[in-house]
């Protein structure tokens, strides 16, 4: 419990030096903008993020016992990184005039790297059910 403590005021005192750097420096980082920034990240991980989490858990609630942790930390991490790239793969921010501007096949990127997580949680599903078969096997 104390090393939990000095772990909390370690994170207190850094982000105090953040935010005395923050009002210190303000021309250069307009602190308006980053309240705003950091007001609207909260709201979505209240509003968005949170619920989205407990609804796939729902969801994922009859699945069998072993293989439920690999799914949901599938649904995690592709919900994530889905969120992550959404700009990019809707094209926020692209100019017609300005070719290198996001010049790549998100949409196709973001497909494989979903595939790849789906795969690595499929290898963790049948691990987690070779180890099973082994440990109830008679000897």
């Amino acid at each position: 419990m104390r090393g939990r403590l000095v772990v909390y005021g370690l994170g207190a005192a850094l982000i105090g030096v953040g935010g005395v750097g923050l009002l210190r420096d303000a021309a250069d980082t307009r602190p308006a903008g980053w309240l705003v920034w950091f007001a609207g990240a909260a709201l979505a991980h209240d509003l968005l993020l949170a619920p989205l989490l407990l609804a796939a858990a729902a969801l994922t609630g009859r699945i069998p016992e072993p293989y439920r942790g690999p799914v949901r930390v599938s649904l995690v991490l592709a919900g994530s990184v889905s969120a992550v790239a959404l700009p990019m793969v809707l094209g926020l921010g692209r100019r017609a005039g300005d070719p290198s501007r996001l010049p790549q096949a998100y949409g196709v990127h973001l497909a494989v790297v979903l595939g790849v997580i789906g795969l690595a949680g499929a290898v963790a599903a049948g691990a987690v059910r070779l180890r099973r078969g082994r440990s109830h096997r008679p000897r």
